[in-house]
């Protein structure tokens, strides 16, 4: 088996003087849908934003393709890792068709500012997130929930091997979330032509999404991670109690067939008041 492209070797991670990830090894599986999950201020989004080199490591390597992040040119980096970070800020009064098209910028050239393909990939990347209708509107004028489609077409755009997505059903109903995982579970897909699809790293917070449409499943606390493999294997009854401080039923989804997590009994008036835990 080949090694995986992108990996994470002793990574410390802090702002400041805070530590938020401490000595953590990490490989990313190629081709494959790898959701982290766990309970607020774990490292989520701190791990995903140094594997995208926005965050630099106070230890440690991100490593793609064995050579470390903080080594390679900017450009070459574009080119291979998509981020569509927590929140992302627009420029003022840009229309959603050219922010879309600047996920086209790290495949441009000094002879050759836009192509066939740069067309081919906006085009398609905001018909699989359903925006084309919103081409010539400002992306100020729209509701979060299509902003936050707008910024998955760029990232679609940017058409790079590896994607990270930092809570990407932020703002979004239920059926667009649905529609979006669905279409990130497509990226990871083999292609048409039999060649590998795109590795996919996406962070979330509802667990029973994660367990659906991971293929690897990483589970983090305090920094750490507490269990990683397929859903199957790591969403126990006793992993979210562990993770997430949560009494609760791991049932087989009737759907899917993938873990499903029930919490445990409901709060109810008559019910003594259940002491030493924090929201």
């Amino acid at each position: 088996m080949n090694p995986a492209r992108l990996t994470a070797s002793e990574l410390t991670l802090a702002y400041e003087d805070r530590t938020v990830v401490e000595h953590l090894d990490l490989a990313i599986p190629d081709g494959k849908v790898t959701v982290i999950v766990g309970p607020n201020a774990c490292g989520k989004s701190t791990t995903l934003r140094a594997l995208g080199r926005l965050l630099k490591p106070r230890n440690g390597a991100v490593l793609l393709d064995g050579e470390a992040l903080a080594k390679l040119p900017t450009k070459r980096i574009a080119q291979q890792i998509g981020l569509l970070p927590q929140t992302p800020v627009a420029p003022e009064a840009i229309t959603v068709g050219d922010l879309v098209a600047r996920g086209r910028q790290p495949h441009q050239h000094w002879w050759q500012q836009w192509s066939d393909a740069d067309e081919k990939a906006v085009t398609e990347a905001m018909e699989r997130t359903d925006v084309t209708a919103l081409a010539e509107r400002s992306v100020d004028e729209l509701s979060g929930g299509q902003r936050q489609r707008v910024w998955i077409a760029m990232a679609i755009a940017q058409d790079t091997d590896i994607l990270l997505l930092d809570e990407p059903t932020t703002y979004l109903d239920i059926s667009h979330q649905v529609e979006v995982l669905d279409l990130v579970r497509q990226l990871a897909a083999t292609t048409e032509e039999g060649g590998p699809g795109r590795t996919v790293v996406v962070v979330l917070h509802d667990l029973n999404q994660a367990a659906r449409y991971a293929d690897h499943l990483v589970a983090m606390k305090s920094g750490e991670v507490v269990a990683e493999g397929p859903p199957s294997k790591v969403v126990t009854e006793e992993l979210v109690r562990e993770v997430f401080g949560l009494e609760c039923v791991v049932v087989p989804d009737p759907v899917t067939g993938s873990p499903l997590v029930v919490p445990g009994a409901p709060w109810s008036a008559t019910a003594p008041a259940r002491t030493g835990t924090s929201v």
